[in-house]
């Protein structure tokens, strides 16, 4: 998933960053808070899942403050019951067996 404008600019406004010096560097850490919290959480979309991108943008904020090895500890729960919630729905495909 790339990250798209409208989740950069979310979370500039998040940040108050006003400058577009940073952008490249933001969808960076972005792109790489989503796919850490994807292979703790399982895959979702950044557009429809309020959870998720808040653990994303949290991750994202530790790094940009350079305190990512607080993230995780802090996160916890947040992380786990994401990971739970976000847990794929099993189908029953034994019709009538």
């Amino acid at each position: 998933m790339d990250i798209t404008e409208e989740v950069l600019t979310l979370f500039k406004e998040r940040m108050h960053i006003t400058h577009n010096s940073e952008d490249n560097v933001l969808k960076e850490l972005l792109q790489a808070s989503y796919e850490d919290i994807k292979s703790k959480c399982g895959i979702f979309a950044l557009d429809t899942s309020y959870r998720g991108r808040e653990l994303v943008f949290e991750r994202t904020r530790y790094v940009y403050n350079d305190a990512i090895e607080y993230f995780d500890t802090n996160f916890l729960r947040m992380i786990n019951s994401f990971s739970i919630d976000n847990l794929p729905v099993e189908v029953d495909t034994d019709e009538g067996v």
